[in-house]
């Protein structure tokens, strides 16, 4: 692939469960998985040992700092350079990498999602479209309840202690600041299919127009 067609980076933020895994599902099933490389930031979370400490035995996996972007930046600039790359996948119930990774094939669409990817400039940077999913705090709270004791073998108790200990601090210190980044602010989260329809026709549009190029600069 040329270097100078340059893959289309799209970044999908918003706070825990605001419904970015479910826009995320959606664009993938609108313009078609095979076209694009996702990469969930949630992946590059450290282990359990190098998370920051909140407070004397809590640890803060809401703050930057929990998470490995340096290698998440490396990544997404190989995949921009159409290189694969190898994502760690991470345990959430032991809290560390698992030591195997899932290989991402390089595609004319990056699609990133996390909570924290517009709080860090270096990787801000190299996003060409940003979208902030917008939703009411308590429908967040309850979302992450329900996923945390379905997926993650927690109890009701740890959840709430985590949440009003790290999980809405950090959100207002990092999360809510990082929408005034966005390109495209969507409401009501995965529930808005008006607007997941209007983000998709465009990066269907950009899609058009890359394959448009490669033809025309072909010999």
């Amino acid at each position: 692939m040329s270097d100078s067609l340059h893959p289309v980076t799209i970044a999908v933020v918003g706070g825990t469960g605001a419904g970015k895994t479910t826009i995320s599902n959606a664009i993938l099933d609108r313009v078609g998985s095979h076209h694009i490389a996702y990469i969930p930031h949630d992946a590059y979370y450290k282990d359990l040992q190098d998370i920051p400490l909140a407070q004397p035995g809590v640890r803060n996996f809401d703050h930057p700092d929990a998470l490995d972007t340096a290698m998440m930046i490396e990544h997404i600039r190989q995949l921009q350079q159409w290189q694969a790359v190898d994502i760690p996948i991470y345990d959430f119930t032991q809290h560390r990498r698992t030591g195997q990774f899932q290989r991402v094939e390089p595609q004319p669409i990056i699609l990133v999602e996390g909570i924290l990817i517009f709080a860090e400039p270096a990787l801000r940077d190299l996003f060409d479209i940003k979208i902030f999913v917008d939703i009411d705090a308590d429908i967040r709270f309850i979302r992450r309840l329900q996923r945390d004791i379905a997926e993650r073998n927690r109890t009701v108790e740890s959840v709430v202690t985590q949440y009003l200990a790290t999980v809405r601090p950090m959100h207002l210190q990092f999360v809510e600041p990082s929408r005034r980044y966005a390109d495209v602010i969507i409401p009501e989260g995965g529930f808005n299919t008006v607007a997941i329809d209007m983000v998709a026709d465009r990066i269907r549009r950009l899609l058009r127009d890359q394959q448009n190029q490669r033809q025309t600069s072909q010999p």
